[in-house]
């Protein structure tokens, strides 16, 4: 097995890489298992023969690097006590597996190891001529066909029920067998063996750990907690195939510089760069990847899916339309993941019952509506079946009377129908587009897509919910804000109905005169005001410092010839500022003095007080002698939006003051008794102490 010169020392080389990368991976791997062993005969066997197996490798490759210091004979003894102990493992589980006698394969094993150690021996007495070798390395070749035969048996000792768990373990043992059986036939027939398929032998090994491991997971009898998901399968056996690509390009690669002369080197060069930009688009590949992982879950997998990661998977994709994305394209993209589907296009009922297009993804846009009672929404609802068109195209009696409309039948590339149900009744449906690769629509397949879709549905429905209570919400905040207007226009008609009344017996008055064209402009630009802030939806005038007393003087002084006559008594000895929006705040005091007059008949008394309280507030009390509430109105009903005592009232104005006080930091509060009068208290604070006040739209005013 020994070259000279450079190819010698480059295959040495070579060896020692492989051979170490070998002793690492069952170094990691016996680790791993020696952490997940719970005890019981079969998992320590395999703990045994991973460590013989990391200790052969090692050997190996320090025979490889330094032949003189570790001969290949000690590297041959290590490999003795590996086969030994993958013997033991192998009887153990024809014995506990298959419940079947182990007594002659136990034997068998000993003779086969101890006529390695014998060989070996033979080998190191110096008689290793090369006819002595053929029969050594007929023991290494018996050694392989063993094997064979224990895997074999294990195998076929199952039932066919049973052979699930451990058929990852056969293919790999089966495998390794089969590399030792090519190697040691070769060297028998020609009296050495293949120098460089000796170097490759610790790594070939190596490559089937992954096997071994799964049927570790899926053991629970060997002891040994393993758990091996489908992900971690999948990109094991993309790497697994991505390494044994890169080996064959860089043996390919060395063949050619080695006959290619001249033109060796640039020849490998360009062999390899070639090779390393298909792997890259192999790897980047989605049909490439939905292949290997369609091949995974076929043939390594009793089910397709590993349905707890694919339901994380499901449910992290709809709801990552919470970060920005839209439900519809997530809902698309979520259920085209599980059958390996690029796109498709999302269909849902709208206000009339008609299903349009709400969404895509990676399809073009059809402008097209599919009525409620077509064939194609009615025999979703009806049945919820799942619609293969491929399916239907062949064999269309198996859908019943089921009729496709034309534009999915023209569809290109269309595949699926998948129906989103929500109990019972049809909110959507999905068409998605043909996979990127051949894909089995089998039962397991349907019952996958249709809990899903149901899953689906109801993030779908819940987002049409949402989007109908905002808009509900926004009619409401609209509706509030015009009844606070005709609120305000109805005093304003007032106003002018008691000037018009007036009017007969004052007309001739020159001072009456001028009070009402007084009156008539505060009037218009009342309502002017009130006919901008409902057009525009927002405050007309920013908050700003404001003199309560003046305020309160304006509202009095509005007030002029009703009865009875508003009085007011200032003990503020000067202008008090406020941070306030000026006509709303003179608006909701003119409400309360004008609740308080509609309640009080005209011989008796209403005034309006401002006096200081300390603590930089002010108050402003309104009290009147009228008619009084009783305690159960005060509590129950009066701060609720309409609900009122008047006969032509609306019952918003004690709703409105009160949150506009506190919305500038104020308190409003009522003291009354039924006949005897109320007494409004409203504390405000001075010069904005309560906190800065802005200005908010007309939908927070009200809302």
């Amino acid at each position: 097995m020994r070259r000279d010169g450079r190819e010698g020392r480059n295959l040495q080389e070579v060896a020692f890489s492989a051979y170490g990368a070998a002793a690492a991976a069952y170094l990691i791997f016996g680790l791993y298992a020696l952490l997940a062993w719970r005890g019981g005969a079969s998992g320590y066997a395999l703990l045994g023969a991973i460590a013989a197996s990391c200790l052969w490798a090692l050997s190996a490759a320090l025979s490889a690097r330094a032949p003189d210091q570790f001969p290949l004979e000690l590297s041959g003894l290590a490999d003795a006590l590996r086969t030994g102990a993958w013997y033991a493992f192998l009887i153990i589980l024809l014995r506990t597996l298959s419940e079947r006698p182990a007594r002659w394969p136990a034997l068998i094993a000993v003779l086969v190891v101890s006529a390695q150690v014998i060989s070996l021996a033979l080998e190191a007495s110096g008689l290793g001529t090369d006819l002595a070798l053929r029969p050594v390395l007929g023991v290494w070749l018996g050694q392989a066909v063993f094997g064979l035969m224990l895997v074999e048996q294990l195998y076929r000792g199952l039932p066919a029920a049973s052979r699930w768990g451990i058929k990852p373990l056969c293919i790999a043992l089966g495998a390794g067998y089969m590399f030792d059986l090519y190697l040691f036939a070769d060297g028998s027939l020609f009296g050495r063996l293949d120098a460089d398929v000796w170097a490759m032998r610790g790594l070939a090994h190596a490559l089937m750990l992954p096997l071994v491991a799964m049927s570790g997971a899926r053991n629970p009898s060997w002891t040994l907690r393993i758990s091996m998901s489908r992900e971690l399968v999948f990109h094991s056996t993309a790497l697994a195939v991505s390494g044994l690509y890169l080996l064959v390009i860089s043996a390919a690669a060395y063949y050619v510089r080695f006959f290619g002369g001249d033109w060796g080197r640039a020849l490998q060069l360009t062999l390899l760069f070639a090779g390393l930009v298909l792997l890259g688009i192999l790897l980047f590949s989605g049909a490439q990847r939905a292949r290997l992982r369609v091949f995974v879950s076929k043939h390594l997998f009793p089910y397709r899916y590993d349905y707890r990661n694919e339901w994380l998977r499901f449910t992290q994709a709809l709801s990552s339309a919470s970060r920005g994305l839209d439900l519809g394209h997530s809902v698309i993209k979520a259920l085209g993941d599980l059958v390996e589907s690029p796109g498709g296009g999302l269909w849902l009922r709208e206000a009339d019952g008609r299903f349009a297009m709400h969404a895509r993804v990676n399809q073009a846009p059809i402008d097209v509506v599919e009525s409620a009672d077509s064939p194609l929404c009615c025999f979703l609802e009806r049945y919820g079946w799942i619609v293969n068109l491929e399916e239907y195209r062949l064999r269309p009696a198996q859908y019943g009377e089921l009729r496709l409309p034309e534009w999915l039948s023209a569809m290109e590339g269309a595949w699926l129908v998948v129906p989103l149900q929500i109990s019972d009744t049809l909110i959507g449906f999905v068409v998605l587009s043909a996979p990127r690769v051949p894909f089995e629509v089998d039962w397991e397949v349907l019952d996958l897509l249709k809990t899903a879709q149901r899953q689906a549905a109801g993030y779908l429905e819940r987002m049409q919910v949402a989007e109908a209570l905002l808009e509900a919400r926004k009619f409401d905040s609209f509706n509030r804000m015009s009844a606070f207007v005709v609120h305000d226009l109805k005093n304003l008609v007032a106003q002018l109905s008691l000037m018009l009344k007036n009017a007969e017996r004052h007309k001739d008055n020159p001072e009456f005169q001028q009070d009402m064209l007084e009156t008539v402009a505060h009037v218009e630009s009342r309502m002017r005001g009130l006919m901008s802030q409902l057009q525009e939806k927002r405050s007309i005038d920013p908050p700003r410092l404001i003199d309560l007393v003046r305020i309160a003087r304006n509202v009095c002084a509005s007030k002029r010839g009703q009865r009875p006559e508003v009085a007011l008594a200032d003990d503020t000895a000067g202008p008090v500022e406020v941070l306030a929006h000026p006509e709303r705040l003179e608006r909701i005091i003119g409400h309360v003095v004008q609740n308080a007059l509609d309640a009080t008949n005209e011989d008796g008394k209403v005034s309006v007080r401002l006096a200081g309280v300390g603590s930089g507030r002010i108050r402003l009390t309104v009290e009147d002698t009228g008619c009084g509430m009783t305690p159960e109105f005060l509590r129950e009903r009066l701060s609720r939006p309409f609900q009122t005592t008047k006969a032509s009232g609306m019952g918003i104005g004690v709703f409105e003051t009160r949150q506009y006080v506190n919305e500038i930091g104020g308190v409003l509060r009522f003291d009354s008794e039924l006949g005897r009068g109320t007494t409004v208290t409203i504390e405000l604070p001075v010069g904005g102490r309560g906190g800065p006040v802005q200005a908010p739209d007309m939908e927070t005013m009200n809302g």
